[in-house]
């Protein structure tokens, strides 16, 4: 009979350094007297994450939200965005609020990223841009996004809330596209507790974000547009630079766990990993199954109900679909019928517990509450 664990075992667990660290952080703060507007630790993390994520141009935002938000708006875009319904609302709620209607794409079976193939049918003269989802840290295919958008003059945002710091071919994943999203919320592996930025090719946007997280405020006399208060605090950015030390580390721990993950699934008929890249190909951001319930003998709800009976909480994450919204009820890209992929995969799948202080015997206990459920119904099955 499978374990039930005395304490919960949730999806994540934010990676927390040393207090003593973070306190000593807190005082230099404190002692400057400066808690915000791009202060002394914004502007170090700022160069750091530079460095990390091997890029040029980077702004940071308090949330990963309002940076895409502002990311889009600083785009100009206009009209219709091609997008994916399998995200989380964030994604299509930027284009919301930026009055832009997204168009949704159906995505590959085998990715859950949009299906780059099927976004050519969907231009059309309103069409701005594609905004693709590096979906549980897989990467979009890149290279076919580009040769669309060159070819129909459009730009290119990739939501890489997901993807922090992982590489396609060895090289980062923000340096495709015009401009990608990160986010630095706690549940993430790299967090400020409430935080994000954007990496972007072009400088000219460099002086253009700034006006537009600190409300269009040019300087103490002039405000030259409309923008709103976004600005990384220094709390949040003492935070991530500690976080940032020990990044690695976690990294090293989550593959650990990932690994003990795959062993003790891999036998187990109809379950598949989706997050099987490793090392800088891979942000360890989650480890996320696909259920068959065909193949299995039960439904991803029938597991996740069961593993939360045994004190584990997994997550069905996306779910629901974006497009499933009422707001979007009217568009004719929300139908299910045009989403045949996208509306089973959110059935489908279920992030499992993963953060590097998950200890093996607690994984293959996990693993074991599934094996269970899937041997007990292959034997009703044969009754």
């Amino acid at each position: 009979m499978a374990k039930v664990f005395e304490h919960p075992i949730y999806v994540t667990r934010p990676l927390l350094p040393d207090i003593t660290d973070v306190t000593a952080r807190i005082k230099t703060v404190w002692d400057s007297k400066q808690l915000t507007n791009f202060g002394a630790q914004h502007n170090e993390l700022s160069d750091k994450l530079k460095v990390y994520l091997e890029v040029d141009h980077l702004s940071m935002f308090n949330n990963g939200t309002l940076a895409l938000l502002l990311g889009l708006k600083a785009l100009a875009l206009t009209g219709e965005v091609i997008t994916t319904p399998f995200t989380f609302p964030a994604t299509v709620q930027a284009l919301d609020w930026n009055n832009l209607t997204p168009v949704f794409c159906d995505i590959d079976p085998v990715t859950f990223n949009i299906d780059a193939d099927k976004i050519e049918a969907l231009i059309t003269e309103k069409t701005s841009a594609i905004l693709g989802v590096h979906v549980f840290g897989n990467p979009c295919d890149v290279e076919k996004i580009q040769a669309i958008a060159d070819k129909h003059g459009l730009k290119v945002i990739y939501d890489g809330a997901h993807a922090f710091g992982s590489k396609i071919n060895g090289i980062p994943i923000s340096s495709f596209g015009d401009m990608t999203m990160f986010s630095f919320h706690a549940t993430k592996l790299f967090n400020t507790i409430e935080g994000g930025a954007l990496v972007y090719q072009d400088p000219a946007l460099v002086k253009k974000l700034d006006l537009l997280r600190n409300f269009g405020i040019a300087n103490s006399e002039e405000v030259v547009l409309s923008g709103l208060n976004a600005k990384l605090n220094e709390v949040q950015a003492g935070v991530g630079l500690e976080v940032l030390k020990v990044m690695d580390e976690e990294r090293t721990k989550r593959h650990a766990v990932k690994k003990v993950y795959e062993q003790h699934l891999a036998a187990i008929e109809g379950i598949r990993v989706l997050t099987t890249l490793e090392d800088r190909a891979s942000s360890y951001q989650y480890f996320v199954i696909e259920i068959d319930e065909a193949k299995f003998g039960k439904s991803r709800d029938d597991v996740h109900r069961e593993l939360q009976k045994h004190n584990v909480f997994a997550r069905k994450y996306f779910y629901p679909l974006c497009s499933d919204f009422d707001w979007y009820s009217d568009l004719p890209s929300a139908r299910p019928e045009n989403l045949p992929n996208g509306q089973k995969a959110v059935q489908q799948v279920l992030a499992m517990p993963y953060y590097g202080a998950l200890s093996t015997d607690s994984v293959a206990a996990i693993c074991g509450i599934i094996q269970e459920l899937h041997v007990t119904q292959k034997s009703l099955s044969q009754l």
